[in-house]
């Protein structure tokens, strides 16, 4: 079982954290748009804007079961929490939540290339947190900050998961 899962929207460095917790910890880590990629046979956000959203969601949920049985930290896409099935798995795992203040994730995110956010990034995040933050808070143990430099972020987030996550 995974060590640790890593929820929380676009931009928050679920990736990140997880990279450097997992070289820390020796586990590494697995990011599941990573292994929708490989599984579909292109970038995800190609896979996504081609086949639609429903087949993405299938695909990542499968990409979530392989991720999460293994030994690594792992960070999921933005809108896992989406499906029932993903929030299930994720309850029964430990999972955070990364979360940081509107205006970072659009500093972070500035022009790339995400099929959900489109042209207008403030207002596109906007929404989808207001969409998905009571999912995140639904299968998460702990909301932290994610702010800051990301050695900062992982301490808080290795504090926060010292309890059953290694």
């Amino acid at each position: 079982m995974a060590r640790l899962a890593l929820v929380g929207l676009p931009g928050v460095g679920k990736t990140t954290i997880a990279r450097l917790l997992g070289a820390e910890w020796g586990c590494g880590s697995l990011d599941t748009d990573d292994l929708v990629s490989v599984a579909v046979g292109c970038p995800a956000p190609e896979y996504l804007r081609r086949e639609g959203l429903a087949a993405f969601r299938s695909v990542e949920l499968d990409a979530l079961r392989t991720a999460l049985d293994g030994d690594g930290v792992v960070s999921t896409g933005g809108g896992v929490v989406t499906t029932s099935a993903a929030r299930e798995l994720l309850q029964a795992s430990v999972t955070l939540w990364l979360d940081c203040d509107d205006a970072v994730l659009c500093a972070r995110l500035g022009a790339v290339d995400r099929p959900l956010i489109g042209a207008d990034v403030h207002a596109a995040l906007t929404q989808l947190r207001r969409e998905r933050a009571t999912l995140y808070a639904e299968v998460a143990r702990a909301r932290i900050d994610a702010s800051g430099d990301p050695d900062v972020v992982a301490r808080r987030v290795q504090d926060a998961s010292n309890e059953g996550a290694r």
